[in-house]
């Protein structure tokens, strides 16, 4: 993290001053080897000094002219700071009273003025955010000591978190106010024994009110000892060694815990689905939740509370499925056969109803979750197994029991397809692996509807070039069809703006099917698609096109 801690403290005779400084060093980036023989341990040599040195330049010259009192100081001139070293990325962490560069210091130094003086919360003790671009952002948390000698019996502190960049530092203020308050409390509890101690011994409140007060020499009326350094109210003998460790950590955590990752535009149709398949299943359950305690609403029937239950798929169900099952879509072309594939996969894109009927619900469900994958997420609606049937607007893959009836008008539509999984009778000569799916099952594959699927729709003729290509792996076909799929969602939303937002004639939609590209051989399949797709968008995308249309009618208007 690109960021520095100082623990500082308001002094009663100079001010604010900081007291102990902790900053990261990045490692210096490789430069070209320069010409001349190497001498070898030279390089190591000069880091080692480097990082003993770094810090002893931290008392500068004007530090060294100030004056300092006991209270104002935390280490000695002579003291070469403490330094740690991060193994992992070769940063160094060190830490001195003062900053090691004028730049730094003359930053640090504002920092510290600032958050003991004028930019303080209520009540003086807490967290506050301050800064600007030029100086820096403060996160800065002001806290009192106790001390036996001081006014009031404490003294003023502050840790001061310094970065240049604002977000990263809001966002780590949880963070950066959990920790803090760690130290801060360690150190206050560590005062507060003192404090009991020396009270024990003298109580100062009494001796004060006894003896004659003068503002002017107040300060040096406790045997000359304006103020008390931090070693000395804690009574703490590593003090300054323990501060280091602490802030250090605290600067490798807060740069680890936050990273940076690109994000490739706005979210995706998918994603704008499943917000609002999550936040609609919430509603209900907290509709029924309240209900119940009512008692007016009626429990749900079984085949709602399974469709609610199975409305979207999990991506990392497929490994909780036991008995043979399906693993993608080319394992899935391997069993059924191309032209049996060909067929369900054209359904399954134009919308129509997809049955699979069985006794095995694993095997119909991973046929379920590799088939999803052709379809947008707003398109899939799932009822993997019911024990009886579900009519086709409740949803378009229904797995049902082997012994369930399908309806008559059912059979005879052209608008659905039924896959039977069979059983195949076997001896128990030669056992057969589970994984074997054609060993262990017949697929039939029965449909009303005699329209031929050689000639589209392109998507099809596209994602089936990708799987024939062997030398295409798993993983490498599911993003050709992720791709595709983005490719003919655009598609989607420009001919819904068209059609239905806009409200143009059939002439107009030709025309803008012919520049998408969506007319010429399997024309009529692919227009089915599309319009199966726009049932797929999100309320998000067509509420925000209905909202533009009428904001640009009502701009035209006026």
């Amino acid at each position: 993290m690109n960021a520095l801690v100082a623990l500082c403290h308001f002094c009663e005779l100079h001010g604010p001053r900081t007291l102990f400084c902790t900053e990261a060093v990045h490692p210096p980036s490789p430069s070209p080897p320069q010409p001349g023989p190497a001498i070898p341990g030279d390089r190591d040599r000069e880091a080692d000094r480097e990082g003993e040195g770094l810090t002893m330049r931290a008392n500068s010259s004007a530090t060294q002219r100030a004056d300092m009192c006991e209270g104002c100081r935390s280490l000695p001139a002579s003291h070469p700071g403490f330094v740690s070293v991060d193994s992992e990325t070769g940063i160094r962490y060190l830490s001195h009273q003062h900053p090691r560069q004028p730049q730094l210091f003359s930053v640090v130094r504002q920092a510290c003025v600032r958050s003991l003086s004028c930019e303080v919360c209520p009540g003086r003790e807490g967290p506050i955010f301050f800064g600007d671009e030029q100086h820096g952002f403060v996160f800065s948390h002001t806290f009192f000591i106790k001390d036996n000698l001081a006014r009031g019996f404490q003294r003023w502190y502050s840790i001061v978190v310094v970065a240049m960049d604002r977000i990263y530092l809001i966002n780590s203020w949880p963070f950066l106010l959990r920790h803090l308050r760690l130290t801060i409390q360690s150190l206050q509890n560590t005062a507060l024994k003192v404090f009991d101690s020396e009270q024990c011994v003298c109580p100062q409140r009494a001796v004060r009110m006894n003896s004659a007060f003068s503002p002017a020499v107040f300060p040096h009326q406790r045997s000359g000892n304006a103020a008390r350094s931090l070693t000395s109210l804690t009574q703490h003998p590593n003090l300054w060694a323990s501060l280091h460790s602490s802030f250090s950590w605290l600067l490798k955590a807060c740069g680890s815990r936050l990273t940076e990752k690109l994000l490739e535009g706005a979210p995706t149709e998918d994603t704008l689905v499943l917000i609002e398949r999550q936040t609609d299943q919430e509603e209900e359950m907290s509709g029924w939740d309240g209900a119940e305690g009512g008692g007016s609403n009626p429990q749900p029937s079984q085949s709602e509370s399974v469709q609610a239950k199975d409305f979207q798929f999990d991506d990392g169900g497929q490994e909780d499925l036991f008995g043979p099952k399906f693993k993608s879509l080319r394992h899935l072309r391997q069993v059924l056969g191309a032209s049996d594939f060909r067929q369900l996969s054209w359904h399954v894109l134009m919308g129509n109803q997809v049955i699979w009927r069985g006794a095995d619900p694993g095997l119909i469900q991973s046929a379920f979750n590799v088939l999803k994958a052709l379809l947008p997420v707003g398109c899939v609606r799932a009822v993997p197994y019911s024990p009886h049937y579900e009519e086709a607007y409740r949803c378009n893959f229904l797995g049902l029991s082997p012994d369930v009836p399908i309806p008559a008008h059912v059979s005879s539509s052209e608008f659905s397809l039924l896959v039977d999984v069979l059983n195949v009778e076997r001896g128990c000569v030669n056992p057969i692996s589970d994984d074997d799916i054609l060993s262990l099952y017949q697929f039939n594959i029965s449909s009303a509807n005699t329209q031929p699927t050689d000639k589209g729709p392109t998507l099809l003729n596209k994602m089936e070039v990708a799987l024939c290509n062997e030398n295409l792996s798993v993983e490498v076909v599911s993003l050709c069809l992720l791709c595709l799929k983005e490719e003919w969602m655009n598609k989607v939303k420009v001919l819904f703006k068209f059609s239905k937002v806009d409200g143009r004639g059939k002439d107009d939609t030709q025309k803008v099917l012919a520049l998408l590209g969506a007319t010429g051989p399997g024309e009529e399949d692919n227009v089915r698609l599309l319009k199966f797709w726009m049932t797929g968008l999100s309320k998000l995308y067509k509420s925000h096109l209905m909202t533009a249309v009428r904001g640009g009618e009502r701009t035209l208007s006026q």
